[in-house]
């Protein structure tokens, strides 16, 4: 289809694209992509290119695309009031009814929930609420955060830490001295491939108290993970896993944060990841499957525990210094409501867990088998497959030869989206709630296409 415009001129010589080979991609060596329109699971480019999207954008638009539900929503409240802050007491009816939706289907230690615009900025609430805690406790050396190698927690200064991939500090100074990573439970990757997943479990416990003991417990304020890794890989974790590292976290009074971004509202088949694993976190991140990306919004769910805490902080020290322009801005908390309230009357939570174990399994039956494949896992709407160059022996490929990505460009030629996953050659599905059997057979279908005509 021919433009009489310059929308991809302007495209590569204006918009600073984030993730991407800057360079590549401004001297028109890899593809642009814009998109026009989206419905149910499907996009659609200014090219008339229609695609299967079994990401949901970045895993966020739970709900599926096209909803007049949310989109009315949005412009209803727009119409009425498009912006007032949440300082000083304020407050919107959107902004208050969405807090009171979350809390109705977050675990019930949980108090209160501070609004930001998306994951990232969430998770830097988190480490300023939490430094702040200790502060207000008397423990003023009690800073530090343990993350995980190949957790994924934003791309700011603090989150960028926290998160345990190579590309988001190679050259970017980080991560910061206050954060620390210990092993990532990804029992596929384990080093030593006698371990059953017990004894691993066992192993990575045993490294995370080796860590404390180095530290000192006293230093060490929060543990921080998510309930499944994500961009990591999409790992669900060893069976008893979470069980046995909160216990070394309260041991050692150590806050947990889980972070939600992905696994909350509904991902694994369950409201949130934390009530899936029996985890009984302090704060919990929340963004994209909040407002299924109809509107940015983020939010921090802070425990009873935390408040009490911070409310006494206020008492002692006047009104808390944090604060958004944007925290829960009217349009988005709108979207929100509209959100859950989709989640609710179409039961995609129950959906999502329904087609999600489907397409694993349909997964697993096309290409469990092949000489290729290590690895293929998943939980709800979450699904992986990773590729090896010798599944018996578990060599990888090299990473230059780029197997994930040249497999996901293949699989979008079929028109199926699926996410090269970093740090391995992984293929990642995260679809809509929406999707039916019938589309989750075709992307397994089109997945078995593009890997043999890679490999």
């Amino acid at each position: 289809m021919l433009h009489n415009d310059q929308l991809s001129e302007w495209d590569r010589e204006s918009f600073f694209h984030p993730s991407t080979h800057l360079a590549q991609h401004a001297r028109g060596e890899t593809p642009s992509r814009i998109i026009r329109t989206a419905s149910g699971c499907h996009i659609e480019d200014r090219d008339g290119n229609r695609l299967l999207d079994a990401f949901a954008g970045l895993y966020c638009v739970n709900v599926g695309y096209g909803r007049q539900e949310i989109a009315d929503a949005i412009a209803d409240q727009a119409r009425e009031l498009a912006y007032y802050h949440s300082y000083v007491g304020h407050g919107t009816e959107a902004s208050v009814t969405l807090a009171k939706m979350i809390l109705d289907r977050a675990p019930e230690q949980m108090s209160k929930v501070y609004f930001g615009l998306g994951g990232s900025d969430a998770n830097e609430t988190n480490v300023k609420l939490i430094w702040y805690y200790n502060n207000i406790l008397g423990r003023p050396e009690k800073k530090k955060i343990i993350s995980r190698w190949r957790g994924y927690h934003g791309s700011g200064l603090m989150t960028g830490s926290l998160t345990g991939l190579e590309l988001f500090h190679k050259k970017f100074d980080l991560p910061l001295a206050q954060v620390l990573h210990t092993e990532a439970p990804y029992y596929f990757r384990r080093s030593n491939t006698a371990h059953s997943e017990e004894t691993f479990v066992a192993y990575c416990v045993a490294e995370l108290e080796a860590l404390i003991e180095r530290e000192g417990a006293d230093t060490i304020a929060a543990f921080i993970g998510e309930p499944v890794l994500g961009t990591g890989g999409i790992v669900p974790p060893p069976s008893g896993y979470w069980d046995a590292i909160q216990t070394v976290l309260r041991k050692h009074d150590i806050l947990l944060v889980a972070d939600e971004v992905v696994t909350g509202f509904g991902r694994l088949g369950t409201m949130f990841g934390s009530t899936h694993y029996g985890m009984t976190p302090d704060i919990i991140t929340i963004a994209k499957g909040l407002t299924s990306a109809y509107a940015p919004l983020s939010g921090s769910i802070v425990s009873k525990r935390i408040w009490k805490v911070l409310e006494q902080g206020t008492d002692e020290n006047g009104p808390i210094g944090h604060g958004w322009t944007y925290s829960a801005h009217p349009i988005g908390a709108a979207a929100g409501v509209a959100n859950l309230k989709l989640l609710d009357d179409l039961d995609l939570v129950t959906s999502a867990g329904t087609v999600g174990r489907y397409l694993n399994a349909a997964m697993r039956d096309a290409l469990g088998d092949h000489p290729n494949v290590g690895d293929i896992r998943g939980e709800g709407m979450l699904c992986a497959v990773e590729f090896v160059k010798d599944r018996e022996t578990r060599e990888f490929f090299d990473p230059s030869d780029k197997v994930g990505p040249q497999i996901a460009a293949a699989l979008a030629s079929q028109g199926v989206i699926g996410r090269a996953m970093p740090q391995g050659d992984i293929l990642g599905f995260a679809p809509p709630f929406c999707l039916t059997q019938t589309e989750a057979d075709e992307v397994v279908a089109k997945t078995v296409k593009a890997v043999a005509a890679v490999l």
